[in-house]
């Protein structure tokens, strides 16, 4: 293990340890006043507590500092950083290099954990003035490492899983690909290879003759949405339907063999949250992804179903945000009537189509609602009127009108919208409430393409990082009453704006309180945070 402290690298061989050397080492990780720098702390964190030693102090984690000053990265790998902004080699330095190396004798063991700590130590240094710059010590120290430490313990956590449930949903799901495929294959009388794209051509657009769909290098595209924009155009082919059945039960099949896998010796799965994966600052999930399971689909929940409360627990609760990015795209804008609307507590989309359809809220059809929801969100994303036309499957004039409609009515939203590309362009980046940063040179670029991708990651940045931030402070805040009150629930998953709590016996009506309260306190917004939360003994009953 390397340490550095009082500008010192230092390497402690751990497994050589006496008892006493342990306990004073112990007593330094462990105390509050004793900075340290990590590179990764979540990972040191978990394998220092693996051996009973508990991290504590820590003023910088330089893959965070670098993720805060360059969002936009690919890794945060310290040997890349350390090259990128040192200069410095974590390898062995070739003749005649110019690039910065520490002079240690190459046969001690210790040489490169202690080059490690050195090189950490320099880039905190090196990135302390640049996160002033940016505004981002502040999301260094009061967000993002106060967070690293509460991820840490999710992921020592765990939640737990009714394997029973996981092996029935594997046979279900490999039992829907085979009768899929044999009627597949009776359809067109041949057995083929469902998952190549070529053989795939060949049979829809040669044998069956169905219309051809969009051309790309190796013909016609045979991905999720050609096929169904076929579906509709055929109104349903046979063959297509049991394609699709194929491709959808084989996806979920995926996705619960890599579950049956992660399946710790303690009942549990354990996934690793990313903090330095999306520019906007979200968290991402891996080693399982537990944030892609899908929710509206019945097979969904079959599969958040198999997620359950462990031994000692009596229940999970779940709690996530209502219409989080709306209510932020309201804050955002000052629109009044979209404030008015969530303050009032009425149904946003159903609101908005009364005003767009120009008829009264109760007769805004479901059909309405749907499309206003998903122009509202569209606009986050800078969704155009082509794009929208394609997800409602409905005529450019229609979306181009709907569009228009919405923006005559909510004028506030279409100003802020046109303003925030500007800004960014001005600045040069984009900024969430809480001042986190997201660099977007592009925006200048002559490359038309280039610019018109910068132009929507600055319409999405603030809101879908404003949301980022406010999730993160909001769990911040319930670990911090969880220990205040002495509880013994805690947090398992946080999935973008839901957290799943697993709660202790006696419990509920205490967590759930502190819940609704540290969550709806997150954020100062002119409209309210509305907190949705739901118990059961799995996360699938749980849900809401």
């Amino acid at each position: 293990m390397a340490l550095v402290t009082n500008s010192v690298a230092a390497y402690v061989p751990l497994p050589e340890l006496d008892a006493e050397t342990e306990q004073v080492l112990a007593g330094w990780l462990s105390d509050l006043d004793a900075p340290k720098v990590v590179h990764d702390f979540k990972e040191a964190y978990k394998a220092l507590a693996g051996r009973g030693l508990h991290l504590a102090g820590e003023v910088d984690d330089t893959a965070i500092s670098g993720y805060l000053i360059q969002p936009d990265r690919r890794s945060y790998d310290l040997a890349d950083l350390s090259q990128h902004h040192l200069r410095m080699s974590l390898a062995p330095a070739a003749a005649g290099s110019n690039q910065l190396q520490l002079q240690l004798e190459e046969e001690d063991v210790a040489s490169p954990a202690v080059m490690e700590a050195f090189a950490a130590l320099q880039l905190s240094d090196h990135f302390a003035g640049q996160l002033v710059e940016r505004g981002a010590n502040q999301l260094l120290g009061g967000l993002e490492l106060p967070l690293s430490e509460i991820l840490a313990e999710m992921e020592l956590a765990g939640i737990a899983v009714d394997t029973e449930k996981l092996d029935r949903l594997l046979d279900d799901f490999s039992a829907t690909i085979a009768q899929a495929s044999s009627e597949a294959f009776a359809i067109i009388g041949k057995e083929i290879n469902l998952g190549s794209p070529k053989q795939l051509q060949v049979v829809l657009f040669d044998e069956l003759g169905l219309p051809k769909t969009k051309k790309i290098k190796t013909g016609y595209s045979t991905d999720a949405d050609a096929l169904a924009d076929l579906m509709v155009k055929t109104g349903g082919h046979p063959f297509l339907v049991n394609l699709m059945a194929y491709r959808d039960a084989t996806k979920l099949r995926q996705t619960v063999e890599g579950l049956r896998k992660a399946v710790s010796d303690d009942g549990r799965v354990h996934t690793t949250y990313v903090q330095t994966a999306a520019a906007t600052g979200r968290l991402s999930s891996t080693n399982p992804n537990l944030q892609n399971i899908p929710i509206r689909s019945e097979e969904g929940r079959r599969i958040r179903e198999v997620f359950t409360v462990g031994p000692g627990y009596e229940m999970l609760l779940t709690a996530d945000y209502s219409q989080v990015e709306m209510r932020i795209m309201a804050h955002l804008s000052g629109d009044e009537g979209l404030i008015s609307a969530f303050r009032e507590g009425e149904d946003l989309h159903r609101f908005v189509g009364a005003h767009i359809f120009g008829v009264p809220p109760e007769e805004v059809t479901s059909a309405m609602r749907s499309k206003v929801k998903a122009m509202s969100y569209g606009l986050v994303y800078g969704l155009s009127s082509f794009g929208l036309s394609k997800q409602l499957a409905i005529p450019v004039d229609e979306a181009r009108t709907l569009m228009r409609d919405y923006f005559d009515r909510f004028g506030a939203v279409r100003d802020y919208l046109r303003g925030v590309v500007e800004q960014a362009r001005k600045d040069g980046f984009t900024s969430t409430i809480e001042g986190r940063r997201r660099y977007l040179p592009d925006l200048s670029s002559d490359n038309r393409q280039l610019r018109e991708m910068a132009e929507r990651a600055a319409l999405n940045a603030p809101i879908q990082g404003s949301a980022a931030d406010i999730i993160k402070k909001a769990m911040i805040g319930v670990d911090a009453e969880l220990k205040a009150q002495g509880l013994k629930s805690r947090m398992l998953l946080q999935v973008h704006d839901e957290l799943v709590l697993e709660v202790a016996p006696g419990e509920r009506d205490a967590v759930e309180k502190l819940v609704r309260e540290q969550m709806g306190a997150a954020a100062d917004l002119s409209v309210p945070l509305d907190v949705s939360v739901g118990i059961g003994v799995s996360w699938h009953e749980a849900g809401h």
